[in-house]
């Protein structure tokens, strides 16, 4: 984030300008947020020591302290997210002439205070000797507006895989356990770490209004990407079998090669689920509704989006996925949908429906490529009518523009929409911008906040005065920052939450939670051990290591003793072990297992 606001010339006074990269002139901080760290250019000859002058407009006392002005430098890495398909961070040849100057807590706190009713004016002065010689200076301001809860995310590494074959994956299947999911108090100097080396992917999550139930989606075993985690949230929240979910329709079960279910959101109350899905999923041979391409550069390693699909809505009170009237259309692909904060409403992304894969077309190289399946997805809304549906209408200003328009937020008071605009396609787009529209439509205002390259994963504060989001501007490695927002819907320039992850890893899918910053501390639980412990006891059977695979295998049928897999596996092992009588009792186990399944699906 690089945008200047002084130029490198002689001033009135004499003295050479300095420019100050952050914050932003006009930026507005939270009461509740850590010190930043400013940053600012002099290429004055001479200086190594600069002089901060912080004014307040309400006659409290000036601050003044000197700095040398720290270089800025990268953050600690995770050697673990090294690799030969993406690049060590470093610095721009703009950010390796920054100096660097971070209040200390104290002094932060006094400034905060003192700039709410109006704002703080921040001069940095090069100093020779005791001489000015260089000067730069910015206003800022703090809101009365907390930020008021803490933002979930997932912290992933960038390390794109090509296999044998050629085909190149987002993420080797070991380099699964290295994704972690965190949580962020922004008056924290770093995150909490909630779970991690987890071997499956759990992938896009949502929370209900009150902050008291979490949805995340979840890949099984045997290629079944249709689970679905539905916890309530505590302290130390646990995920047992009761709160996986297996999709399914009135038609059977979804298990897809693909991801079955698609950006699931929870409703406001936590009673209800809607998703995107393929309404021939039942069918083993039915087509992916994905276009999928994936690229060695792990700048933007991936473009996924559906090309046809239908919403389709999930209660816990009847088990099944069922189509909303109005948004299941098999011409369009419905996606992407969200709620209004009354539950009434569904804002959800429409294209025409395409083949997602034509044959002889060309393969995409890179994001943005003109060679990607070009979709552009429309918003609109609908009645949700207690799964009745009703209408699909456009959203003026979302719609028929020229863009995709996607990933709609809507506002807790049910003002506005916030949503991303890109010229195709969605998610991880390098072109994403962020749009501002009022609820019922009208003109979309594109919002100042937004950085020069990708601005996605918004979503809202419980109190609706900030937005939190995710861009690439100050490095390929994603960062998430702050915006607020007044009752008019006018937002500030991004305030970066800084240390959220190690300088190589991304973070994405921010979202706030309504609960204390102390409310969520750890997620695990033994339908997420169930993974850990099934991934460990094959790595001990694949070494040779058969005591200890059964030892494990045994763990793992404690959790689920109805699980064929680990009997199957308990059996071969233990026959290794020239330990056939109880290898037999595990084999049969498993057969009779598989039977009853087959028997079952008849």
């Amino acid at each position: 984030m690089w945008r200047i606001f002084a130029c490198a010339v002689l001033l009135a006074s004499g003295a050479h300008a300095i420019t100050i990269d952050y914050p932003e002139q006009g930026s507005v901080f939270p009461p509740d947020i850590a010190a930043p760290t400013f940053l600012w250019r002099d290429a004055t000859r001479g200086v190594t020591v600069w002089r901060i002058t912080v004014k307040f407009a309400g006659g409290a006392p000036p601050i003044q302290m000197l700095t040398r002005g720290p270089r800025m430098h990268v953050g600690p890495v995770d050697p673990d997210c090294v690799a030969e398909t993406n690049q060590p961070p470093r610095l721009t040849p703009q950010q390796s002439a920054a100096r660097t100057w971070k209040p200390e807590r104290a002094l932060w706190e006094r400034i905060k205070r003192n700039s709410v009713a109006a704002p703080a004016r921040v001069r940095i002065s090069g100093l020779v000797g005791a001489k000015v010689v260089s000067r730069g200076a910015v206003t800022i301001s703090t809101s009365r507006d907390p930020v008021g809860a803490p933002i979930f995310y997932r912290d992933v590494p960038l390390m794109p895989s090509e296999t044998k074959t050629g085909e190149i994956k987002p993420l080797a299947s070991y380099a699964q356990r290295l994704i972690a999911w965190r949580l962020r108090n922004v008056a924290d100097s770093k995150s909490r770490l909630l779970m991690d080396g987890q071997p499956m992917c759990a992938n896009c999550h949502s929370f209900s209004a009150d902050g008291k139930t979490l949805g995340m989606d979840l890949d099984g075993l045997k290629r079944n990407r249709g689970l679905y985690i539905l916890v309530p949230v505590k302290q130390h929240t646990e995920v047992g079998r009761e709160n996986v979910i297996q999709w399914r329709t009135a038609q059977g079960r979804l298990a897809g090669l693909l991801r079955v279910g698609f950006m699931s959101q929870i409703s406001p109350r936590g009673d209800y689920v809607v998703t995107t899905i393929n309404p021939d999923e039942v069918s083993p041979s039915a087509p992916s509704n994905y276009y999928v391409a994936n690229f060695k550069d792990y700048r933007f390693l991936q473009v996924f989006y559906p090309a046809r699909g239908v919403l389709s809505w999930y209660s816990p009170a009847t088990g099944i996925l069922t189509p909303l009237p109005g948004a299941d259309d098999p011409a369009f692909v419905q996606t992407n949908a969200v709620w209004s904060p009354d539950g009434r409403y569904l804002v959800f992304a429409r294209a025409q429906a395409r083949d997602p894969n034509p044959k002889g077309a060309p393969i995409a190289k890179r994001a943005n490529d003109p060679d990607e399946l070009q979709v552009r997805y429309d918003l609109y809304r609908i009645p949700f009518n207690d799964g009745r549906g009703g209408k699909a209408e456009p959203i003026a200003g979302a719609s028929a523009n020229g863009y995709s328009n996607t990933f709609p937020k809507v506002s807790p008071d049910g003002r506005w929409i916030v949503f991303v605009r890109c010229r195709n396609g969605l998610l991880m787009r390098p072109d994403s911008e962020l749009y501002i529209v009022p609820w019922a439509g009208g003109e979309a205002r594109r919002l100042r906040a937004n950085l020069p390259l990708m601005n996605s994963w918004h979503s809202f504060s419980p109190n609706g005065r900030w937005l939190v989001f995710s861009s690439k501007s100050r490095s390929p490695y994603t960062q998430m920052y702050l915006t607020h927002l007044d009752e008019d819907g006018r937002d500030s320039p991004a305030i970066l939450i800084e240390n959220s992850t190690a300088a190589n890893r991304a973070v994405n899918l921010p979202e706030f939670v309504n609960i204390a910053p102390d409310g969520f501390q750890s997620l695990g639980g033994p339908a997420l051990d169930y993974y850990r412990l099934f991934d460990r006891a094959m790595y001990y059977q694949k070494q040779g290591r058969y005591e200890e695979s059964a030892a494990v295998w045994r763990k793992v049928l404690a959790i689920d003793p109805e699980d064929d897999l680990a009997h199957g596996n308990l059996g071969l092992v233990l026959m290794l072990s020239h330990r056939r009588e109880e290898a037999g009792v595990h084999l049969r186990k498993a057969r009779e297992i598989r039977a009853r399944a087959k028997n079952t699906s008849k």
